[in-house]
């Protein structure tokens, strides 16, 4: 039990992820929500619908003073709602990406140092203790590494809409990329180097310089190489969606999902591991495998709401424990900055060098 008193929090942006982080407020005794913000009335988590929804972040800061701001809005907000809050003495959850260009990201990452603020990012997969074993199986192995991931997803009705007023701002490969380049960077300690993308708008749907399919590739200083491949739309094949693979001369590790039971545009399939494989390489003396795969069971891992209570939790933590986030706001402009040059290498055609 704790006497302190508990957080006041103003969540601005109620889709998927804002709703969530809410409701992991709502649940959290160290959390008060002071107000929700949203542009237009959205249903809300069953135990939350007595909360009203304003319309205005500005004035909710200025009027209700929180602790604590939630930020959950289209990527294009991020940057000058994250200085805002800060600047109105609040600490900052922000949903992934930090920005959409590397300056803003730099100048909120300023922000959080120069007002002695909080700032911590939405990446969700730093929470999930399946991926937490994952990093550390492959860091085990030692690399350089091959790192092959992708997130596809077949969406159709209001998750495909969703996914077009993304895209008014920004393209898949940033929008989820900066989580899986954000894994490779925590298994090798190398530096990114080089990215090169390819991309493909597949739709009249989406403005003409915004593309539905992307695929990057980065290069590492040690060596290691990975992929990252993100597309959305009804065109969307379901076949080899969540591919989640770490190769290095030792082995691999890999997640392993039920693809035919699993529904591409599913938010809990995110996240969800099922299982983890470990494979070595060594061979014996008869040329065959020294050891059998170790299949490593994850079905008691946190849901998506479950990772949400969890990632609300650190934020507290970090709050009321003054964790020093330093490494953690540089990671998130690590990765950004990644993708963005991906992003940059698709519409330019050619490699970027970091």
């Amino acid at each position: 039990m704790t006497t302190e008193k508990p957080l006041r929090v103003v969540v601005a942006g109620l889709g998927n992820m804002g709703r969530s982080h809410a409701l992991a407020y709502h649940n959290n005794p160290g959390f008060e929500i002071a107000a929700l913000v949203n542009r237009s009335d959205v249903p809300l988590p069953a135990g939350m619908e007595g909360y009203g929804i304003q319309r205005s972040f500005e004035g909710a800061l200025r009027e209700l003073k929180p602790d604590v701001a939630s930020i959950n809005t289209y990527s294009d907000s991020h940057a000058d709602y994250a200085v805002m809050a800060m600047e109105a003495g609040c600490h900052v959850f922000l949903e992934k990406p930090l920005a959409t260009t590397v300056a803003d990201a730099e100048r909120v990452v300023a922000c959080a140092k120069a007002n002695g603020r909080k700032l911590v990012i939405g990446y969700i997969l730093r929470h999930h203790p399946s991926w937490i074993r994952l990093i550390g199986e492959a860091r085990g192995l030692g690399g350089p590494y091959v790192f092959r991931m992708n997130l596809n997803q077949q969406s159709s009705a209001h998750k495909w809409d969703t996914h077009k007023q993304l895209m008014k701002t920004t393209s898949p490969i940033v929008d989820c990329g900066v989580h899986y380049l954000d894994v490779m960077c925590q298994i090798t300690d190398a530096e990114p180097v080089e990215v090169r993308g390819m991309g493909l708008r597949m739709t009249d749907e989406i403005a003409p310089d915004m593309y539905n399919y992307g695929h990057l590739q980065v290069l590492f200083a040690d060596g290691s190489v990975g992929w990252y491949e993100a597309g959305w739309g009804p065109m969307m094949s379901e076949t080899a969606f969540f591919v989640k693979d770490v190769i290095s001369p030792r082995g691999s590790v890999s997640i392993v999902v039920n693809e035919a039971a699993t529904k591409s545009d599913d938010v809990d399939s995110h996240t969800k591991t099922n299982m983890i494989r470990v494979h070595r390489a060594d061979l014996g003396a008869d040329g065959n495998f020294a050891h059998a795969d170790q299949d490593l069971s994850m079905k008691d891992e946190p849901g998506h709401q479950g990772l949400c209570d969890r990632e609300q939790a650190f934020v507290l933590k970090a709050i009321r424990e003054d964790i020093d986030l330093t490494r953690h706001m540089a990671d998130a402009v690590k990765s950004l900055r990644v993708c963005l040059a991906a992003d940059e290498s698709v519409r330019t055609g050619r490699p970027v060098k970091l």
